[in-house]
């Protein structure tokens, strides 16, 4: 029987981290497009200390970021060995193409919120995503 072969623990580190990053990105379009933005955070017409959906928003993407990464690691790391089914991974390849579509539709429409706050939310939803994906990946590769 042969030997079972893994990727690299960098190559699925970095693998995983960057589905995490683009699905935290992703959710945090579309999170923006019906109300959930950490835009919210930078506005002074609001009397509320932190507005609800801006928060809603941190978390969400903070665990998209997560679960993203952590999940891309363990299919990574069974990929190689054969582990995953061809339903399963088609079914995976329909939700990405699926997400990316959606996500693609979201950010062409024309948005409501200042330049400048929009730039500072993505910037944010960016190094959460990417700090929570290297988490999940980092805590799924150390099982192994």
């Amino acid at each position: 029987m042969p030997d079972t072969t893994y990727f690299p623990r960098y190559l699925i580190l970095g693998g995983a981290m960057i589905t995490g990053v683009l699905l935290a990105l992703a959710v945090h379009m579309l999170g923006a497009r019906y109300g959930l933005d950490l835009g919210g955070l930078w506005r002074s017409d609001s009397r509320e200390f932190i507005p609800a959906g801006a928060a809603i928003a941190w978390w969400l993407i903070a665990t998209v970021g997560f679960s993203g990464g952590y999940f891309t690691a363990n299919l990574l790391h069974s990929a190689v060995a054969g582990q995953i089914p061809q339903r399963m991974r088609n079914f995976l390849i329909v939700i990405g193409v699926l997400i990316l579509a959606g996500t693609g539709q979201v950010a062409s429409a024309p948005g409501t919120v200042s330049t400048i706050s929009a730039v500072l939310a993505g910037i944010a939803a960016l190094c959460l995503g990417a700090a929570m994906a290297f988490c999940g990946a980092y805590f799924a590769l150390r099982k192994t």
